[in-house]
C-alpha cells in the first residue's frame, strides 16, 4: 500500500519556496508531500487546536513556542532559510529614496498611505516607526492586511503607497516594483524553521523531508525565492 502524502502547512512567506523544493523533494524520489498556507497566525492556532498535519513551517520563535507547548516534537526543529524585509511601490510610481534610515524615515513620513504585515516583520516595523517617534503620526495612515492578504496587493490596488515585507512575498507579485531592501542598519532577518507535529504517525519521514529542505541542494531555489540558507 502507498504511503499516504505527508501534510505540511506554512505562513505565506514560505508558501513559494516550499512549493518548489516539494517539487523538487518529489523528483528526487522522495515521498508525495501536500502543502497548505495561510497567515502565520492562523496557522499556529490550526496547529494548537489540534489540526492533524505533519510539519509546521513558521518563525523559528513561533516554531519554538509550539514545541514549548507540546504540539511539535520536542527536538524537531530544523532552520530552513533566512529572509530579509523589502519595499515596493505601485509598479510604474515615483521610487523613493530608501537607500539609509533617514532616507526611510523621510519616505514613510511622506508617504499617504503604507502597508505591512500581521506577521514578525509587521511587529518588527511597528517598533522601528515607535522608536522613531512616529508612530502615533503615522497610526491613521497604515492599512494592515487581512491575515494570509499579501501587502502587495495592496501596494498594486493603490491601497498602500509604500509596502513592507519579506522580499519572498513581495517578488513576482503583479502590479508593484521592489525599490529595495531596508537599510542594512535597521534590517532585521527572519529565521523559517520547521517542526514536526506530535500528532504525526510519520515522523521519520516528516523529518526527512525537513532535512533535505535544509540541505544544500535546496539553496538554489531558496535564493529564487529571495532568501538564504539559515
Amino acid at each position: 500500500m502507498p504511503s499516504r502524502p505527508l501534510k505540511l502547512i506554512s505562513s505565506m512567506a514560505a508558501r513559494q519556496v516550499l512549493g518548489e523544493l516539494v517539487a523538487q523533494y518529489r523528483r528526487a524520489g522522495g515521498r508525495p508531500v501536500t502543502t497548505e498556507a495561510a497567515g502565520g497566525v492562523d496557522v499556529a492556532k490550526r496547529v494548537q487546536a489540534g489540526e492533524a498535519v505533519d510539519i509546521v513551517v513558521l518563525s523559528s520563535n513561533a516554531i519554538e513556542k509550539l514545541i514549548a507547548e507540546g504540539k511539535l516534537r520536542a527536538g524537531s526543529r530544523v532552520d530552513l532559510a533566512k529572509s530579509g524585509v523589502a519595499i515596493a511601490v505601485r509598479a510604474g510610481a515615483a521610487r523613493p529614496d530608501v537607500a539609509t534610515e533617514d532616507a526611510l524615515k523621510r519616505a514613510v513620513l511622506a508617504a499617504k498611505t503604507l502597508s505591512y504585515s500581521t506577521g514578525p516583520s509587521g511587529i518588527y516595523l511597528e517598533k522601528l516607526f515607535e522608536r522613531w517617534g512616529i508612530l502615533e503620526q503615522i497610526r491613521s495612515r497604515i492599512a494592515v492586511p487581512r491575515p494570509g492578504v499579501p501587502v502587495g496587493s495592496l501596494v498594486a490596488s493603490g491601497a498602500a503607497e509604500l509596502g513592507f515585507q519579506q522580499l519572498s512575498e513581495l517578488m513576482g507579485l503583479p502590479g508593484i516594483d521592489v525599490i529595495g531592501p531596508l537599510p542594512a542598519a535597521i534590517q532585521t532577518i527572519t529565521t523559517f524553521s520547521g517542526g514536526v507535529c506530535a500528532g504525526s504517525d510519520a515522523p521519520e519521514a516528516a523529518r526527512a523531508l525537513l532535512d533535505y529542505m535544509a540541505s544544500p541542494p535546496a539553496l538554489a531555489a531558496k535564493r529564487r525565492h529571495g532568501m538564504d540558507a539559515a
